[in-house]
């Protein structure tokens, strides 16, 4: 069984990489201000449908975004828990206080 560290670096790493990508932080941009149809992302972003179909994916697959359906249309929202996630995963790599290393001259081989 995995530890809870090897888990918790596996949705690090989905969490960052669905962040890692300008469109997908645009969609992102474009969500806080709430529920958004495809239609319309897809007019703000002016990009292909298939295009913004696998970034709305990637995200989706991250739990970054929640879909619903209402007819043909699909509306996007952003999951609040999960950027409160990527929130903690962050404040967690901050160093602790005293523990940066201090830069010497010279090789660190010597």
């Amino acid at each position: 069984m995995p530890s809870s560290t090897a888990l918790d670096l596996d949705r690090a790493v989905a969490l960052f990489h669905a962040l890692s990508d300008p469109i997908r932080l645009s969609i992102m941009e474009l969500l806080r201000g709430g529920e958004r149809c495809v239609c319309d992302l897809q007019d703000d972003l002016e990009t292909a449908q298939s295009k913004l179909s696998f970034h709305l994916k990637v995200l989706k697959d991250a739990g970054l975004v929640s879909d619903r359906r209402e007819g043909r249309w699909s509306y996007y929202t952003i999951v609040p828990e999960a950027l409160a996630e990527v929130h903690d995963l962050t404040v967690g790599m901050t160093p602790k206080k005293g523990t940066l290393p201090v830069l010497r001259t010279g090789s660190c081989c010597n």
